[in-house]
């Protein structure tokens, strides 16, 4: 099907066309404006004819991503351990957080791997649009396809990471059943923050300021998710709707889940009750949906102006 762009000029036509007007004449001869949003069904089975592609782009920029440092990949496990690093001399000795969190340091790992994941993905979808408006403007395909490869991109660095974090948990603890919840867990976690990053591409793509923003906004997202301390504690003397709220916190639920898994002897019924499962599930749900159709409904304005 022929395609018109908005800005397209028309002569007055002639014969049988005459007096139509231009949008008369693109139904007449079925023509359609340029980079109009498809319908949402649509939507999803381009976005899925080019799963590979996503693939393909979230690995090729991986690889690039470190190719001018001299370490190389090995900073995609270096980063993370430096911030464990950092968190455990200043919580851990200094404010000694790790008063009654046995197995501090690998509590502390896994908490700040985890958050990490969440933390960069935010970050990434926030730019996916306004970074790669080259791409978007030479190339037609679903734009939901770049904040999705750029989670992708750091759940590969999490799966790189995660080798390194399973010799920390085993230097602690040996391996149980359980370690087979993380994959569930990290499941759901990446279904979540592909929704976070496609609702801050969409607002990223329209508020440049944003991506200035968000390293603050995370900040106090970590702070106050019990990555470097238990949450639990910390709130007891809260008000019940403030400890409702600080346990239902999405970065605190996938980190208790996968403390849990590598964990067990750790946890116990009252520290991670059963419905967590259900609270994590309701949060990637909300998140991936919500998301997903954020972010499509602007589709045919990304690039643009």
């Amino acid at each position: 099907m022929s395609t018109v762009s908005d800005s397209l000029s028309f002569s007055a036509p002639s014969g049988a066309d005459a007096g139509l007007t231009p949008k008369q004449l693109a139904a007449k001869y079925g023509l359609s404006v340029s980079g109009k949003r498809p319908g949402f069904s649509q939507y999803v089975r381009e976005l899925w004819a080019r799963r590979h592609f996503i693939v393909a782009f979230a690995t090729a920029r991986l690889v690039a991503q470190y190719t001018t440092a001299k370490l190389g990949q090995v900073w995609q496990v270096l980063t993370p351990l430096l911030n464990c690093v950092v968190f455990y001399l200043v919580f851990g000795v200094m404010m000694e957080g790790n008063k009654g969190i046995p197995d501090y340091i690998a509590w502390l790992c896994i908490g700040v791997f985890v958050f990490q994941f969440s933390q960069s993905a935010v970050l990434s979808g926030t730019r996916a649009i306004s970074d790669n408006l080259g791409l978007i403007r030479a190339l037609h395909f679903p734009r939901a396809a770049l904040p999705i490869a750029f989670t992708i991109i750091q759940l590969q660095q999490l799966l790189i990471s995660m080798v390194v974090l399973v010799f920390i948990v085993l230097f602690f603890q040996l391996p149980t059943i359980t370690w087979l919840l993380v994959v569930p867990a990290l499941l759901l976690q990446c279904v979540f923050n592909t929704g976070l990053a496609l609702a801050m591409a969409r607002i990223g793509a329209k508020t440049s300021d944003m991506a200035q923003l968000m390293p603050f906004l995370l900040r106090t997202w970590m702070y106050t998710s019990g990555v470097m301390y238990s949450v639990q504690g910390a709130v007891d003397k809260f008000p019940a709707v403030f400890r409702v709220l600080f346990r239902m916190n999405p970065a605190s639920i996938y980190m208790d889940l996968i403390r849990y898994a590598f964990m067990p002897n750790e946890y116990n019924k009252h520290a991670l009750p059963d419905h967590v499962w259900l609270i994590a599930l309701a949060w990637a749900l909300v998140a991936g949906v919500a998301g997903f159709i954020f972010f499509w409904k602007a589709e045919e304005e990304y690039g643009r102006g």
